[in-house]
């Protein structure tokens, strides 16, 4: 148990300054696309780039772009291109250092995500040699980006050729490249299992992350700064898929791919991988790893079942492979985090690619998790394909805190006799008696009574001041003997071990100890000695004893009548039990010696008063 509490305090945060997150901001670089120049959330100039990255800045360049519209006509971008010819030559006469002036990179890469849009690699790759280091990387990025949509060979050669010669030319930023095209492949693979529109999933998304941040702790600026960010960079992920499916005669909505089309897209992004070699680390690999994973958890409500097992996550699986392949170690971590958020198909996948890896993956702590949130789904993918087996501690913390659902889940599931005992001790403490009464019947009777002293002990140890479920464990008669069950609380009641907690020792003692009875039967006989003195003595001007003599029981035993009634349950305790006794006694009850149960003496008493005071018939 202190293994999962130690890890909800670690992961609380965990996405709100995430490794893959801070290297990424939302501000659009020349080419309409997110940069990487933003660390640890604050705005700041580029060194590489010599431009501010203004918090005005649209999230994707306009319609009116050569890269938001699929019908510009190549003609019109190369006559663009041959007018512009001569300033980018200038330019390229500076030197290996060059830096183009802020215009003429917007002017470039718009022009380059024409290109790429519209497959026109030999224009692509003349307007990478007039591109400065930072707008390689730009291009290195866009046309990373591309590889999700490939649909033919050709394509794929075209692609792979331009990657090749943007890196010989200069590029170097192969992090944000892979942790930026990791986040959209994640987003590409969960749209294609939605009907809905893009538009919709933008909302959709947008409720899930407001949802998830809401279950986090931490600083409430740090939280809404990071909701804004992952929600800015998913809108551009979502907006960069919509073009592309229009492109691809789409009507807003993403085109399912065909298994041949998903080997293109797997092969262009090997051929990255072995293109950037020993420059991408292991914590490059493994920061793209969370960048894909992310996503998911933000879509996987809108998942259909099965989703992990369909083409749609065939694109997803075979990349996390790689990543993990070439060094991402957070398998497990990303496992316990898609498990607490109930990303069932999610967790699915990395089942599976722990498997395939012979990775170790911490299943039952993901099953704690996963019960804490009250994660159904996911708790049924966990054991039924995770074989997770320890149900005793998310069961017993399920218990604590009143989790109905959870508990019933786990109980129809199957559970150790001890392991439901513990579960109905853990909900006593806690006064959770709603789930204590669902628990008693299931536990088996030899159990509760080999048990039955260190349950109520336990119980009141743990209490936190209110003994609410102890007292409905003997209101119960939780033994299914009177006797026996009394018999128990008197032996706490005298009991001098050091274990009984002081409140446990006084709650019984006044109420359900042998001493508790007979004081009772002495608070029975002063309250009819002194309704004695009051028909014999009394000077009031109505006089008791001419009333009927069910009313005159109705006066003299109203109040004790109505406490018994209210507590409830088959067994009163030891102080009502004996002022009943001693009720019935004086009203010719005869010999009582044998009655234990108090609600056979409430329906004697019932018998004497008048029928409009008796709520409802006791239950024997």
């Amino acid at each position: 148990m202190e293994k999962g509490s130690e890890f909800v305090v670690g992961s609380e945060n965990m996405h709100l300054e995430e490794p893959w997150f801070t290297g990424m901001d939302t501000e659009e670089t020349e080419m309409g696309q997110p940069n990487s120049e933003i660390q640890g959330f604050r705005l700041e100039k580029g060194e590489a780039s010599n431009m501010v990255f203004s918090t005005e800045a649209p999230l994707v360049i306009k319609e009116s772009s050569t890269s938001g519209s699929c019908s510009c006509s190549l003609k019109k971008i190369k006559s663009t291109v041959a007018a512009k010819g001569s300033e980018f030559c200038q330019k390229d006469k500076s030197g290996h250092d060059k830096k183009l002036s802020r215009q003429y990179r917007i002017e470039l890469g718009q022009l380059f995500q024409g290109a790429v849009s519209s497959h026109d690699w030999e224009l692509a790759e003349s307007l990478i040699l007039s591109a400065d280091p930072q707008t390689l990387n730009d291009a290195l990025c866009v046309t990373l980006d591309a590889i999700w949509f490939l649909s033919t060979q050709q394509e794929l050669y075209g692609i792979t050729d331009l990657i090749k010669k943007i890196i010989a030319n200069g590029a170097y930023d192969f992090t944000r490249a892979a942790l930026r095209t990791s986040f959209l492949a994640s987003c590409v693979s969960a749209c294609q299992s939605r009907t809905m529109s893009l538009a919709d999933t933008v909302t959709v998304m947008a409720q899930r992350l407001h949802e998830r941040l809401q279950e986090c702790h931490g600083d409430e600026v740090l939280k809404a700064e990071a909701g804004a960010k992952v929600q800015k960079f998913t809108e551009w992920a979502l907006k960069c898929i919509g073009s592309h499916s229009r492109c691809q005669g789409g009507n807003d909505r993403v085109n399912h791919c065909s298994a041949i089309e998903i080997q293109l897209q797997l092969t262009a992004f090997k051929t990255f991988l072995d293109l950037a070699g020993n420059q991408l680390t292991g914590k490059d690999f493994t920061e793209a790893f969370d960048a894909a994973c992310f996503p998911l958890t933000l879509f996987s409500s809108s998942f259909d079942a099965g989703w992990a097992s369909g083409i749609s996550a065939t694109v997803i699986q075979g990349l996390l492979d790689m990543l993990v392949e070439g060094g991402a170690d957070n398998v497990n971590q990303c496992f316990l985090e898609a498990s607490r958020f109930g990303s069932t198909e999610l967790v699915r996948i990395l089942l599976q690619i722990a498997q395939r890896n012979s990775l170790d993956v911490d299943v039952d702590l993901a099953l704690g998790f996963a019960s804490h949130y009250c994660k159904i789904g996911t708790m049924e993918c966990l054991v039924e394909e995770g074989n997770a087996m320890a149900f005793l501690g998310p069961l017993m913390r399920a218990a604590e805190r009143g989790c109905m659902q959870v508990v019933q889940w786990f109980v129809k599931r199957g559970c150790r006799d001890m392991e439901l005992c513990l579960a109905l001790t853990a909900a006593t403490s806690s006064s959770q008696v709603g789930v204590a009464a669902y628990l008693l019947p299931h536990v088996p009777k030899h159990v509760l009574t080999a048990l039955s002293i260190e349950i109520l002990k336990a119980a009141g140890e743990r209490s936190g001041g209110s003994l609410d479920g102890v007292a409905f464990l003997l209101h119960s008669d939780f033994l299914g003997d009177a006797a026996a069950t009394y018999a128990v609380a008197d032996s706490i009641a005298k009991s001098d071990d050091e274990a009984v907690a002081p409140e446990l020792r006084a709650f019984v003692q006044e109420h359900w100890s042998e001493a508790a009875f007979l004081d009772g039967l002495k608070q029975g006989q002063e309250h009819y000695m002194k309704l004695m003195r009051i028909l014999k003595r009394g000077e009031s001007p109505i006089c008791l004893r001419d009333l009927p003599a069910p009313l005159r029981v109705g006066i003299a035993y109203m109040p004790l009548y109505r406490e018994c009634v209210e507590v409830g349950g088959r067994l009163l305790s030891q102080r009502l039990r004996g002022q009943l006794v001693e009720a019935v006694r004086m009203l010719g009850g005869g010999s009582l010696e044998e009655v234990s149960q108090g609600r056979e003496l409430l329906a004697t008493l019932e018998h004497h008063l008048p029928p409009f005071l008796v709520r409802a018939p006791s239950v024997g």
